[in-house]
């Protein structure tokens, strides 16, 4: 435990977020190490991130992947996460007045104004393009202020199937509890592009927001170098803290189909990260082969009264997912969902968080 995961005072350390019984997307990705369709060429040796998932888009199908569900910090790439809890509680033409609170929040800012008026869509275009923590406090105050935003995210990730995911904060800096996956982050960031106010200010290259009263604009420009550098580039998020390492979001489209790179825990070695996603995504469209998962984007649903419980039912022998509906017999499924009941309980696990690791470089503002 190091400062970032110490709780404030009076409150208990978070216990560790439950690791389900089958790994959401499908058995192949409870893997620790690669996840490659047979016969297919190794990943770019420049990758050198802990964890990544290469994924497509459209049809959610994962096509690669290297230890996809370990937990690790997300920095600013819980920004996508932020801005979609907002898109579903706010209206884009609501306005705020940013605080001096807002201004004085610490690392990456868009530079917001205390006392200007800003549009929600304004200030979400801070918050993806400049990866702004005065926009998610900001934002987080609109929302009710930052424990009630923080929960609603965590809602809402619970409600996506996102498990391995704990926000503490709206900004991505390090907090008590901090977790998620490089395969979370690949559903939370395609159901946002399903958002098409979201696609649209995650493709943006440049905007401008109003500045000081009566001084000029602020002009803003994408700090994602897939974006702005890579063919076909459709956005993403940067992130980075001391803790969490480099964590990197990039989505490009070619020939119509659309792939989003997710990388956590990485350095900028032997290339940047941006390189890195950016040979990531070269390899996934050059990539055939079966799919060795899929992005599941729906939770569990709970039981009915009577019934076993989801993590009882994933047991038996069945062809359908282990967070949707359960096929075959619902008689057979009953029985013998009471007769292992017992035996699922004694094997649950909670997992254990990822051990911290320190280097230099910075691929983040």
């Amino acid at each position: 435990m190091d400062t970032s995961e110490v709780p404030p005072p009076g409150e208990p350390a978070p216990e560790p977020v439950p690791v389900p019984e089958t790994p959401v997307g499908g058995d192949q990705l409870g893997s620790c190490g690669p996840v490659l369709p047979p016969g297919a060429p190794a990943p770019p040796p420049e990758v050198t991130a802990a964890s990544w998932v290469l994924a497509d888009l459209d049809t959610g199908e994962v096509l690669a992947a290297h230890d996809p569900h370990a937990r690790h910090r997300p920095a600013s790439t819980i920004k996508v996460l932020t801005a979609l809890t907002a898109l579903r509680e706010l209206r884009l033409d609501d306005t705020l007045v940013a605080t001096q609170e807002d201004a004085n929040q610490e690392g990456s800012r868009v530079g917001l104004f205390p006392g200007s008026t800003y549009t929600v869509r304004e200030v979400l275009t801070g918050l993806i393009l400049r990866s702004g923590n005065d926009a998610a406090h900001a934002l987080a105050m609109k929302m009710g202020g930052v424990a009630a935003t923080v929960d609603k995210m965590n809602a809402l990730a619970a409600s996506l199937g996102a498990l391995d995911t704990r926000t503490a904060t709206p900004s991505g800096l390090d907090g008590p509890g901090m977790s998620t996956s490089a395969y979370d982050l690949a559903v939370i960031f395609r159901v946002a592009m399903q958002e098409p106010e979201f696609a649209k200010i995650a493709g943006t290259h440049q905007a401008f927001l109003p500045g000081a009263p009566g001084g000029p604009p602020l002009e803003v420009w994408s700090d994602n170098q897939v974006l702005r550098a890579y063919p076909g580039g459709l956005g993403g998020k940067t992130g980075f803290t001391d803790d969490a390492r480099h964590t990197f979001i990039g989505a490009a489209e070619r020939d119509g189909r659309r792939l989003v790179a997710v990388l956590m825990r990485g350095e900028n070695q032997p290339v940047r990260q941006s390189a890195q996603t950016m040979r990531l995504l070269d390899y996934g469209f050059a990539l055939g082969g079966e799919p060795v998962g899929e992005l599941v984007t729906t939770s569990p649903a709970p039981p009915a009264d009577g019934e076993p419980e989801a993590d009882q039912v994933q047991a038996q022998p069945t062809d359908s997912s282990p967070f949707g509906t359960v096929g075959g017999p619902l008689a057979l499924l009953a029985a013998a969902g009471v007769a292992v009941a017992a035996a699922i309980a004694v094997q649950r696990r909670r997992a254990a968080l990822a051990r911290r690791r320190r280097s230099s470089g910075d691929d983040h503002p």
